[in-house]
């Protein structure tokens, strides 16, 4: 299945330098006549497992989407993570006239190729492309394979009905290869690409509440700690008290890492993962575990690691023998800012509020979530918005249960039109700007 497949547009079609009122019931009857061809496409990427330590899966599907945006004059340019474990990246271009032309503006539209599920979660959960009713499951089917396709629909509505805007405009397509272990090889290769661009336009899922669409304005920052601990082993029963229980100072530890969180400051520790000692029959010498720290805030965010790192000093259990003591060492693995509310994002919302109008629709309202994606690389560089995908529920689950309190991952197949013809307006005006 390739964009040839699909239907010949109308014959009307409008430019930003006309200026018009959009046909937007032409553009919106053309996308939905052509949803069994755009569903295709997702079928195709969701079949193929691209779990990010799949790296063959993913260069698969990067091949895939090179393929399938060949035909909309994009060329392919395979970028391969400094990790062997992740895949290549992907760069889709299209440049103004085939070539570069200074003037034209760029418009950075990103997406990625990974997703959380291994090929034997996929099997153990029956977790595969399938539609009920409105819903359409399959790994990556919102998050974020689903953005994939609403990126392609939006460029294939532009080309068909506004050719100036889509000749016009240097179109960067960015897929990261590792988004979800958030690689910051690919941040620094965003950032690069788009340097001088007049936006980042991120396609994870959009969600809707009360009629008005949650564009993503703001998102958490994100800290990565590893906490080990030295103690004295001994045995448990002759020596117990020549041993200094490396587990029973971490539980003091994870103790107080708990007591940081501050939810009225959208300040969040998790412990995540735990582990320590050998047997049972001796005093623990070492014990470990990973904390994940977000915040919303930069100060506050800096508090948390200055905290964090605190705990260097800390040291609640010694020895009942000769007062040796436990030793804590915080390493900070890796941070990621915060995504904050700013002007130049909020010029794109404003972008959207205002298309959302002409197309008489409930509104749009700005979202700030937890999660990070690739905006966080973005938005202190150049004007960058988020949740431009398809809405949709349970990202990163594949389970499902028969009493329904547990489902998988899915995409509203009534909500990309909808959305796609929301984008293209946003983007025509945005093209548009001086």
């Amino acid at each position: 299945m390739t964009s040839q497949s699909l239907e010949d547009p109308p014959p009307r079609c409008y430019n930003r330098g006309m200026n018009p009122v959009a046909p937007h019931s032409e553009l919106h009857n053309f996308l939905q006549r052509n949803m069994s061809a755009y569903l295709g496409l997702l079928h195709q990427m969701i079949v193929m497992n691209s779990f990010t330590l799949n790296p063959t899966g993913v260069n698969s599907l990067g091949r895939l989407t090179a393929d399938l945006f060949a035909p909309l004059g994009f060329e392919a340019e395979f970028v391969p993570s400094p990790d062997f474990r992740y895949g290549h990246h992907l760069m889709l271009t299209r440049m103004v006239g085939s070539k570069a032309v200074g003037s034209a503006p760029v418009i950075g539209l990103i997406s990625h190729l990974d997703t959380v599920f291994p090929a034997a979660e996929e099997q153990a959960n029956d977790f595969k492309f399938r539609i009920e009713g409105d819903r359409i499951y399959g790994p990556g089917s919102v998050d974020i394979k689903g953005g994939t396709v609403m990126i392609f629909m939006v460029l294939d509505g532009l080309r068909r009905f506004y050719p100036d805007v889509f000749e016009g405009v240097t179109w960067r397509i960015l897929l990261n290869a590792a988004e979800e272990v958030l690689a910051p090889d690919f941040g620094a290769l965003a950032r690069q690409r788009l340097a001088g661009a007049r936006a980042a336009l991120v396609f994870e899922g959009g969600d809707v509440e009360d009629g008005r669409y949650q564009l993503v304005t703001a998102r958490k920052g994100m800290a990565r700690y590893h906490i080990k601990v030295e103690g004295r082993g001994a045995h448990a029963g002759a020596y117990h008290k020549k041993g200094a229980n490396a587990i029973v100072q971490l539980a003091d530890v994870i103790r107080r890492v708990a007591d940081f969180t501050d939810h009225d400051r959208d300040l969040t520790f998790n412990v995540g993962t735990v582990m320590g000692g050998t047997v049972m029959n001796r005093v623990a010498h070492q014990a470990a575990a990973s904390v994940e720290m977000r915040a919303y805030d930069q100060g506050v965010f800096e508090e948390g690691v200055a905290e964090m790192l605190a705990l260097n000093d800390f040291c609640s259990v010694r020895s009942l023998d000769d007062g040796y003591p436990c030793r804590v060492e915080v390493d900070l693995e890796g941070r990621w800012a915060p995504w904050p509310p700013n002007p130049a994002t909020m010029s794109l919302f404003d972008v959207w509020v205002a298309a959302a109008d002409e197309l008489g629709l409930s509104g749009v309202a700005p979202q700030q979530r937890g999660g990070l994606s690739d905006g966080n690389w973005l938005w202190d560089t150049l004007p960058t918005i988020d949740g431009l995908g398809p809405e949709g529920k349970n990202a990163h689950s594949s389970e499902r249960s028969a009493d329904g309190s547990k489902d998988q991952e899915y995409a509203l197949a009534s909500s990309f039109v909808p959305k796609a013809v929301l984008n293209i307006a946003a983007i025509v005006r945005l093209a548009g700007e001086a």
